[in-house]
């Protein structure tokens, strides 16, 4: 599959397997990083969906977007669409700090991941996607209990 970097030249492969060539192609500590992620996301939430925006940028949604995953020289940046609003106990947000919305987690080569708190973490931006969702859809869209 021919992969440019920006994306294009790609008509009829998946979302996934843009990604898969975007961390195949990287060929160093990105590509395994981007790959490690991925896969933590995937074992926080098992129905994530995965999309490719932005001309190149690998997203993981479930009820809108969870996070985004950039691929940089020095830097593999995890941001998260409505990371403000997400409790953060172990202090992986370190980038993006000021904005009222996202924050994200940069990976520098030879970091670790604390596993359990990403996956925490994910688990928490879906949660709030889902409740974001719930609460903003119109009262007579909702499931009206059964009288069973």
């Amino acid at each position: 599959m021919k992969k440019s970097d920006s994306g294009e030249g790609n008509e009829g492969a998946s979302p996934s397997q843009l990604i898969d060539a975007r961390i195949e192609e990287l060929h160093d500590w990105r590509g395994e990083m981007l790959a490690r992620v991925r896969m933590l996301i995937r074992q926080a939430e098992p129905e994530v969906v995965e999309e490719w925006k932005w001309r190149g940028v690998p997203v993981w949604e479930r009820a809108g977007i969870i996070c985004t995953g950039e691929t940089y020289k020095s830097v593999v940046k995890l941001t998260f669409a409505k990371g403000a609003s997400l409790e953060d106990p172990s202090g992986l947000f370190n980038s993006s700090l000021d904005g009222n919305v996202r924050r994200a987690i940069d990976f520098h080569e030879g970091d670790e991941v604390d596993e359990d708190a990403l996956k925490t973490l994910v688990r928490a931006a879906v949660a709030l996607n889902m409740s974001t969702r719930t609460a903003a859809r119109p009262a007579g869209s909702r499931k009206k209990p059964s009288n069973a």
